[in-house]
């Protein structure tokens, strides 16, 4: 035996043979600044989340925790929401090897805030998203959802990630305020969209989010290393910079004397940016383990029930897809089919990722299209979101300075992201009518429906209705089949519902 085989192996050797970091052509400070990059373009759920699940009463008036005070239950939200996003991060990095962060999800929690709780109680609500992802994980063990991720056709899953670019730029200069909705007879949902609030830029965060994004534009374009994670924290030192100077404050200022909700145009959307006065503090993890498995049966009734399960496990099932897909893809990570080699053990950890957040009583959690971020940065490996998931267990202690962030700061990342994975359209035969058109629809309607689900389902849908209209039976897979036929009743579920006599 040489000397040198007798050496033992350093433990970087191991760090790298287990994540494939050298196979995946990644390095060791390049995961990190993807997993840094990661957790600052989606650290916002933190604050978010309880927004938006911490301030809706339940059907029985009560408030997550059993509170009656509106906002009481916000920090325990956030405590809670941290928790579970860095538990299932670490869990992703470390069995699924891949650079996905995991986080309560936007629009599902919406769907269980606005849908779910105002039908029964938070328990009960809580109860359906644990029965949701324990769905999902039977489906993921018998083979059942990898096979129909196997099914998709390319072109598919690439007009996926092009969607969510526009999806990701979307929500970028909205949640900015660089876009607006137009207020009008229909209120502040009315569309279309315009730019600013009055058709023109105004405000101090408005010129920060526009210094933002052309700062990382030119870092991305020039290739500077950790250029998305610079744009965000230089763009932040310059927001905390100017609002120590101009005190501009927050977009929302609070209620009015008439209870209504003081509307400052200029100002900042989610954060004030500004160095906290605490620092540290103790989360309170009350909320974990507050729910109940089948109350919902019992309160709305098994067809109810069954439904609401149905509703959102469609939905988690096709957005966690979609963003591996278009992630994926972004990192170069999937093989010549479009796929991503191991992805059970991905689809696994994110299912069992939805019942714990509903355990958690932070709603469903799923894999975020904010890992783009991360993976713009060179990020290729589980270890990004070994260093993603640590920070957002630390973000439980450190809340303050997680909330320092403004989205005028942040969303700059989102619109750069949208750009790169906009770029897969160059994969799409738009030649081809058969996937153009189906390829369309899946892109344009993500953003314009302001959802994943619903650009894939058209998308799917579409594909079938045209390939069996040209007879071309033996090109649509048997699962394309099963799932055209899902998304038909997703979308019609609302009728159905009404023919049943559910509620």
């Amino acid at each position: 035996m040489t000397v040198k085989e007798a050496q033992p192996q350093a433990p970087v050797g191991r760090l790298d043979r287990y994540f494939k970091i050298s196979e995946r052509e990644s390095t060791v400070g390049r995961e990190i600044r993807g997993g840094l990059a990661t957790f600052f373009t989606m650290g916002y759920i933190v604050v978010l989340n309880p927004l938006i699940i911490g301030t809706v009463a339940d059907k029985d008036g009560q408030f997550l925790g059993d509170l009656t005070e509106p906002g009481a239950s916000i920090p325990l939200v956030a405590a809670a929401t941290a928790l579970v996003a860095g538990l299932l991060t670490l869990a992703m990095g470390l069995f699924g090897r891949y650079p996905f962060a995991m986080a309560a999800g936007l629009g599902l929690n919406a769907v269980v805030a606005f849908s779910l709780a105002g039908v029964m109680s938070w328990e009960d609500a809580m109860g359906i998203v644990v029965l949701e992802g324990l769905v999902i994980t039977v489906l993921v063990l018998t083979g059942f959802r990898v096979a129909v991720f196997r099914a998709i056709p390319a072109s598919l899953k690439s007009a996926i990630a092009v969607g969510i670019g526009l999806f990701l730029a979307l929500i970028g200069f909205v949640d900015a305020g660089f876009v607006r909705r137009i207020p009008g007879a229909l209120g502040e949902a009315s569309v279309p969209l315009q730019l600013g609030g009055t058709g023109s830029l105004t405000g101090w965060p408005t010129l920060v989010f526009v210094f933002g994004l052309l700062l990382t534009t030119v870092l991305v374009a020039r290739k500077v290393k950790g250029a998305i994670l610079i744009g965000i924290l230089s763009t932040t030192v310059v927001a905390i910079i100017v609002e120590a100077l101009a005190k501009v404050g927050p977009y929302n200022k609070g209620p009015g004397p008439d209870g209504r909700p003081v509307i400052n145009p200029d100002g900042w959307q989610l954060n004030v940016p500004a160095v906290p006065d605490k620092v540290v503090g103790k989360p309170d993890l009350g909320l974990v383990g507050d729910f109940s498995l089948f109350g919902s049966f019992e309160r709305v009734g098994i067809t109810a029930a069954l439904l609401f399960i149905f509703t959102i496990m469609l939905a988690d099932f096709f957005d966690t897809m979609g963003t591996v897909v278009g992630v994926g893809a972004e990192g170069k990570l999937l093989d010549k089919e479009g796929n991503l080699p191991g992805i059970r053990n991905v689809l696994l950890v994110d299912s069992v990722g939805a019942a714990a957040g509903g355990a958690g009583s932070v709603s469903s959690n799923t894999t975020y299209v904010e890992s783009a971020a991360g993976v713009a940065e060179g990020a290729r490996t589980g270890l990004a979101s070994v260093v993603t998931g640590l920070l957002f267990l630390v973000a439980m202690f450190f809340a303050p300075l997680v909330t320092i962030v403004p989205f005028e700061a942040a969303t700059p990342a989102l619109v750069v992201v949208g750009f790169l994975m906009v770029t897969q359209i160059r994969h799409i035969d738009m030649d081809d009518y058969d996937v153009a058109i189906p390829a369309f629809l899946t892109i344009v309607l993500m953003p314009f429906a302001y959802s994943i689900t619903v650009g894939i389902g058209a998308g799917f849908i579409s594909y079938v209705a045209i390939k069996a209209a040209r007879r071309r039976f033996a090109e649509i897979h048997p699962l394309m089949w099963l799932i055209a036929v899902l998304f038909v009743l997703y979308f019609a579920l609302e009728p159905v519902k009404s023919v049943l006599g559910v509620s």
